[in-house]
């Protein structure tokens, strides 16, 4: 069961995401309905960590397995979409394909789990401030190298 849970008139989310970089590119996903990026990742599930979330969420999205690096930032992420207020606390780690063949990727990739309407596509990380990446702030948290870090974003 996913840490979603209906408090008052917010959505509160536990949520992991992982920053691979190849090439000075980072990995990103997008529904193609929509004009954002986010990284890629998910909810956290009772009685799991965020590390093991992003490697369930990375086998499922995209059938690959991934060793976590390391803890980037944990963010306060505060927003509203489609008319309702989310209240999420979002763990950012570093992570890498473990497969060598993996890690030469530079395709765009298409979500295992059936979601047609997902892909994922590598952004030039000197072209970063181009892309709609949300939160806005892993912008800032990636360019920084200066990790980890504890970010409250209220846009």
């Amino acid at each position: 069961m996913d840490l979603t849970l209906d408090v008052e008139n917010y959505k509160l989310n536990i949520r992991t995401g992982g920053v691979i970089i190849h090439n000075n590119k980072i990995l990103a996903h997008r529904n193609i309905n929509k004009d954002y990026y986010c990284i890629p990742g998910g909810r956290v599930e009772i009685g799991e960590s965020s590390s093991k979330t992003i490697k369930r969420e990375i086998k499922e999205e995209l059938g690959k397995e991934i060793e976590n690096i390391g803890y980037i930032a944990t963010i306060e992420n505060f927003f509203e979409m489609e008319g309702k207020k989310y209240h999420e606390i979002y763990f950012l780690h570093r992570i890498e394909f473990e497969n060598e063949d993996d890690k030469k990727i530079e395709y765009t990739m298409h979500n295992m789990e059936g979601k047609d309407f997902l892909q994922y596509e590598w952004l030039d990380l000197d072209k970063i401030e181009e892309y709609n990446i949300l939160p806005k702030c892993i912008k800032k948290i990636v360019k920084s190298k200066s990790f980890p870090v504890h970010v409250i974003n209220d846009d």
